[in-house]
């Protein structure tokens, strides 16, 4: 099973928007705390936003902040919303791309797997990502109170 960057990155934002609470964000101040590409963060907060997650202020002063409080943002479903691929063997998204389809038991057995990643984080929430870490979080990413 692999995160894509983007998925890791959605989930960063959603922290650090988190940790600011109702105080708007920008682009550019994530990008900074984090130390990553502006420009790809500009399509991850834009893809937050289209999926709800996220609220978009623009003009001067604006940015960006949590649609909703951290405890009603569940991973799981941000994980099944954000990453467009989990075909975690090529059966999966297409059974006559290999010979032996009709005989392998692959697709069950991944299948089985990937039902129960997606089942375990959707046990979590942005919260319990937070919960007890604010403060180091804060400290590690500079952020000013």
């Amino acid at each position: 099973m692999h995160i894509t960057r983007f998925t890791d990155y959605a989930l960063r934002v959603l922290m650090l928007v988190a940790l600011k609470g109702e105080q708007l964000t920008t682009i550019q101040d994530i990008a900074d705390h984090y130390q990553i590409s502006k420009n790809h963060l500009m399509k991850v907060v834009q893809q937050l936003s289209q999926k709800g997650y996220l609220i978009a202020v623009r003009g001067s002063g604006g940015g960006v902040k949590l649609s909703r409080p951290p405890a009603e943002i569940n991973i799981g479903k941000l994980f099944r919303d954000i990453e467009t691929d989990l075909a975690l063997v090529d059966c999966f998204a297409d059974a006559k791309s290999c010979c032996i389809t009709p005989a392998c038991t692959l697709k069950r057995v991944f299948g089985r797997a990937l039902r129960a990643f997606v089942s375990t984080l959707d046990e979590y929430t942005l919260e319990d990502l937070l919960a007890g870490q604010q403060q180091p979080l804060e400290e590690l990413l500079s952020l000013a109170r």
